[in-house]
């Protein structure tokens, strides 16, 4: 019997586990969509449309509204193009998550795909039809749009995921090598 230890462990040892990045996707992901369906069936349980309570004057308040469009109520007519929209973008991310490895890719996409089920669920399922749902908005700040937990989940992803390509972090958990920097040396016929 062989006992020789295998070249091939140590490798794979110190590579990142794609089952956990993946167990932090789904776990993100569920979490971000569990939180805004259950601050919106909160909302839409306790206020009335329309109604504003503060919470933080005059920094917050909830005020419950309907968007039917995206941001800034941007695309208020064509509702189910962020339907599409947010359908293939949860789709791509399910697709792609075989490819994650690192935790923190995980944990960005989990917030990118639990708040795009988040608000297409609104879509599919609210008023006043099928797949041109209004998405319950009640997070408002002064001067801002007015947005809800999947909004905030996002955005928050999409930022982790801008930090984590410019600190050169690839999804499959490897960083980008730099290219080496040079000190002004000369390239050898004296000039720099």
């Amino acid at each position: 019997m062989d006992t020789t230890p295998d070249a091939a462990e140590p490798a794979a040892a110190s590579r990142p586990s794609r089952r956990l990045a993946v167990v932090v996707l789904g776990l993100i992901a569920a979490a971000a969509y569990a939180a805004d369906q259950l601050t919106k069936l909160w909302v839409t349980s306790t206020m009335a449309e329309g109604e504003r309570i503060p919470v933080l004057p005059p920094l917050l308040q909830w005020y419950y509204i309907r968007n039917s469009g995206a941001a800034f109520s941007i695309g208020e007519n064509v509702t189910w193009v962020f339907t599409i929209v947010m359908t293939v973008v949860s789709v791509a991310i399910l697709v792609y998550a075989r490819r994650v490895r690192s935790a923190a890719w995980g944990t960005a996409l989990g917030l990118v795909l639990g708040g795009a089920l988040g608000n297409l669920t609104d879509r599919l399922f609210r008023e006043p039809s099928f797949g041109m749902g209004h998405v319950v908005d009640f997070i408002s700040l002064p001067n801002f749009a007015i947005f809800n937990v999947a909004d905030s989940a996002v955005v928050c992803g999409v930022v982790l995921v801008s930090l984590l390509t410019l600190r050169g972090v690839s999804p499959d958990g490897t960083r980008a090598q730099a290219p080496p920097q040079t000190d002004g040396a000369t390239d050898g016929d004296g000039r720099g």
